[in-house]
């Protein structure tokens, strides 16, 4: 809690400072190129913190390979990102421009890996309950890019913003990693040698779930301030973004106590009862006054950025801060869950809270401006925060505790499948999980008909030959997360609810239900496509070049959506190379899927020029796959002594 405070300090001093030695470009163009780096290391980062925060205290022995497995995995993944984002550096708008170098290329895409290697090194200081060094380390990096900042001004004046960001991460990565792998896990292997190790199906099955919560509380913080753009125009967001800045911090706090809860129960989940106590306790403490300040004398706090920012951003930061009180009990509870090993209900409650802000404050936008996304935000953590009291009440009695292990997990699912397989195919299974089946079926097509319903008033593909009121453009005009912040409310409330629908269908039956997952996984990937048609959004005829024939006429038509409709199609052999080549369980292939879809989608124009290479590919290795999988079903056992004839076993006992 510490560290954020003097993160948030010396972050907003930062940029006081760059104001004052950049350009008003330089300063657009470095932080544009930061949030850029933030975003694609917290695809990692966001995703595996809550893993690493409750692994490492019960890791033991194995506590350090633990730590750089996750290392691996997150700058793995990060490299690959970074690319991608590079690759198609023209798409995301001439801000980013500075990036086009190799130089700049290669430094962007370190910074990237060491920024998600920084934030998990804070849950691994905290997971080894050496939480003191968190907020030195972020102390040397927040001074050290202030001081670089001043000294690159004449050097670097265009790349000096993100260039002193970037290289000051190294300042306190390096000599903290040192300390991490030298001194803290070897001391802590030493100490907790006799616990034993959790596994990697455990880990992977947590980290499964936890992400796609962690995605959804991503997907609210960093979507909020693109619909708000996006609804009410530059201005008004950067009155928004600067309150929106000041009140995350109090966000930040909550979420970094949960964070500890986590560590401090998961070495000893008898303590959660007595965690549970002392984090409010500390809560309220601490963030009763602050939220009193930021209140009574918001216009105060927003003054050193100009009038216009205390006059138009004062409200919107007095629900931000007040909003920062139910978002407690929120966090709380999500470290319960995490203690608990309950990712199904965490996910839903960060999709429940994800659904619930970003709808009402598309509702509440237009009518009430910046102010209606505050007003938002405090209504939504309210209803949430109400809905995770009985689970707090429930922790707080020492009700709440882990669930069992994977292994007697999975003898459970045998026994069920075994059971199903013993009864006649009308009464296959529980009444209790029929009703459930049916209830989610229930769920995605309402999901469905309301984003339909939703897309209907919207301007689709105006072809009035006159042109009147022609909305027409080209896909790739916007963004990713402008297309979505430009949809209704309701249709970005039914795209959550379908991808919810499809965690639910991996999560809360045994085994999975894949006919489920499929249909919700094609509706969701279905109405992210539609989006942009939707918006008045065409493909441009140069994404169809692998056309040889002309590009006009009703055949040239088809042809400019061939080429998305060959990467939806290529879906289906990327999970059957998961399961055949890869030899994936089907459970992890269906979690792979979802993001790989997504991400599709999100980069479409780059990879629409290669869909078909792609797609055929894609179908040799699974036929490979199926052959491979054909010939090892098919081929003989090993060769041995004869088994011993039993007397009365032949045909008949056959």
């Amino acid at each position: 809690m510490l560290s954020t405070g003097v993160s948030a300090v010396l972050g907003l001093a930062f940029w006081l400072v760059a104001a004052r030695h950049y350009s008003q470009e330089a300063v657009g163009q470095g932080s544009a190129a930061v949030a850029a780096m933030r975003l694609l290391a917290s695809i990692t980062a966001t995703t595996m913190i809550g893993a690493v925060v409750r692994f490492v205290p019960r890791a033991g022995r194995a506590t350090g390979s633990l730590v750089l497995r996750a290392y691996a995995v997150s700058s793995l993944v990060v490299t690959v990102a970074g690319v991608v984002f590079l690759l198609t550096l023209d798409l995301w708008g001439p801000s980013y421009a500075p990036l086009g170098t190799p130089v700049a290329g290669v430094l962007f895409v370190a910074s990237c890996v060491a920024w998600a290697i920084l934030t998990l090194q804070d849950g691994v200081l905290t997971g080894l309950r050496e939480a003191v060094w968190v907020p030195l380390g972020n102390a040397v990096f927040s001074l050290g890019k202030l001081v670089l900042l001043v000294v690159l001004a004449g050097a670097m004046p265009v790349l000096g913003v993100f260039v002193s960001w970037g290289a000051a991460i190294a300042l306190s990565t390096v000599p903290l990693g040192w300390l991490v792998f030298r001194r803290l896990i070897p001391r802590q292997a030493a100490a907790d040698g006799h616990r034993r190790p959790p596994t990697l199906r455990a880990v992977g099955r947590f980290v499964a779930g936890d992400s796609v919560g962690a995605m959804f509380s991503l997907l609210m913080i960093n979507l909020l301030p693109v619909m708000v753009a996006v609804r009410l125009g530059a201005a008004e967001n950067g009155y928004f973004y600067v309150a929106y800045t000041v009140g995350g911090t109090m966000e930040f706090l909550a979420i970094n106590m949960a964070s500890s809860l986590t560590a401090h129960a998961s070495r000893d989940a008898r303590a959660l009862a007595d965690g549970v106590r002392g984090a409010l306790r500390r809560m309220a403490v601490l963030l009763v006054p602050v939220v009193a300040v930021l209140t009574l004398f918001a216009p105060l706090v927003l003054a050193p950025f100009g009038a216009d920012y205390a006059d138009r951003g004062s409200t919107v930061l007095r629900l931000l801060a007040a909003a920062a009180l139910p978002r407690v009990a929120v966090e709380l509870y999500i470290g319960v869950l995490r203690v608990a090993g309950r990712t199904a209900m965490l996910a839903l409650v960060q999709g429940v809270m994800c659904v619930l802000v970003l709808g009402s404050a598309a509702l509440l936008l237009t009518p009430a401006g910046i102010d209606g996304a505050g007003w938002g935000v405090l209504l939504s953590m309210t209803a949430v925060a109400l809905l995770c009291v009985p689970g707090l009440r429930a922790a707080l009695r020492g009700e709440e505790g882990e669930r069992p292990s994977a292994a007697p997990r999975s003898a459970v699912r045998v026994a069920r499948r075994r059971a199903v397989a013993l009864v006649p195919a009308s009464s296959s299974g529980p009444r209790g999980e029929r009703r459930l089946r049916v209830a989610l079926w229930w769920l995605l097509g309402s999901a469905v008909v309301f984003y339909a319903a939703a897309l209907r008033h919207l301007p689709w593909l105006d072809d009035d030959p006159r042109g009147a009121g022609r909305v027409r453009t080209v896909d790739g005009d916007r963004t990713a997360g402008e297309v979505l912040a430009a949809l209704p409310g309701i249709a970005l409330a039914a795209a959550v609810l379908m991808l919810l629908v499809y965690v639910a269908a991996l999560t809360l039956r045994a085994p999975a239900d894949g006919p489920l997952a499929a249909a919700a996984l094609a509706a969701l990937v279905l109405a992210l496509h539609a989006a942009p048609v939707a918006l008045g959004a065409e493909p441009p005829a140069v994404r169809a070049g692998w056309w040889p024939g002309p590009s006009d006429g009703p055949l040239g038509e088809v042809v400019l959506w061939a080429s998305y409709a060959l990467l939806v199609l290529g879906l289906v052999p990327l999970w059957l190379v998961l399961r055949w080549v890869l030899r994936l369980p089907a459970e992890t292939c269906w979690w792979l899927l979802w993001p790989a879809a997504v991400l599709t989608w999100a980069v479409r124009q780059a990879l629409a020029p290669v869909a078909p290479a792609l797609l055929a590919a894609l179908l040799l290795l699974a036929a490979a796959g199926a052959l491979a999988r054909r010939g090892a079903r098919a081929r003989p056992p090993a060769t041995g002594p004869p088994a011993p004839r039993v007397p009365g076993q032949g045909r008949g006992g056959d």
